[in-house]
């Protein structure tokens, strides 16, 4: 099917076009909008002071850097073990913290490292983000060569919803409708068998048309 061909079936069958992804977006939206809860994000980042055992400060200032880095990644994955994690849900009264999406980020060349808690509830994951970064600087404290984690930011209550994307979902409902249009339309034409034309009937019988016998309308 060549694009001119496309593109008149899509004209043939343009209230299908039309109808169809308004369907499946103003269903999208009724469903987003209705049914999907909204979510919140709250981030608290914190820096990690390891002890200094250097005898001589250029000379292993090197492996000093190395070392730093490498208790920063140990404290991050520290941050989602169960010890912490536990400890957190105890200090907020609650049995575990299995409502909230815990994600921890550092870069290769700080000690800074960033915590993100997401959740249905706003002030939830604010109080939840605080009391994780409350908890792992004493554990690392007692169980790494850590001296201190010094909270830089401290998790706000977000003043509003990060999600979900309510707009994204329509548009690719939207899309996906359209999508399904066009299949409706090509599969039709193609399970369509009647002979619409002079071409095709010369080429599916392979003699040329001599003449047409017009239809007649009425009585003779």
């Amino acid at each position: 099917m060549t694009l001119r061909e496309l593109l008149a079936l899509l004209r043939k069958h343009l209230a299908l076009m039309i109808v169809l992804p308004i369907v499946f977006g103003l269903a999208a939206g009724a469903y987003c909008y209705q049914f999907m809860s909204d979510s919140f994000t709250a981030t608290a980042s914190m820096y990690v002071l390891v002890k200094n055992n250097a005898d001589d400060g250029k000379s292993s200032l090197a492996s000093d850097l190395s070392t730093s880095q490498m208790i920063t990644n140990d404290v991050a994955a520290l941050l989602t073990s169960d010890r912490v994690t536990d400890a957190a849900a105890a200090d907020l009264g609650m049995k575990s913290l299995g409502g909230y999406k815990v994600s921890v980020s550092s870069a290769t060349t700080s000690r800074v490292i960033s915590i993100t808690v997401t959740g249905a509830d706003a002030e939830g994951v604010a109080s939840v983000a605080n009391a994780l970064t409350d908890k792992v600087s004493e554990i690392a404290q007692q169980a790494m060569d850590v001296q201190s984690i010094n909270v830089i930011d401290s998790a706000r209550t977000p003043a509003g919803p990060s999600g979900p994307n309510r707009k994204l979902y329509v548009a690719v409902a939207v899309l996906g409708g359209l999508f399904v249009a066009v299949a409706i339309a090509i599969l039709a034409e193609v399970l369509n068998t009647k002979v619409r034309g002079q071409e095709e009937l010369e080429e599916l019988l392979g003699i040329p048309v001599l003449g047409r016998i017009p239809e007649v309308q009425g009585k003779a």
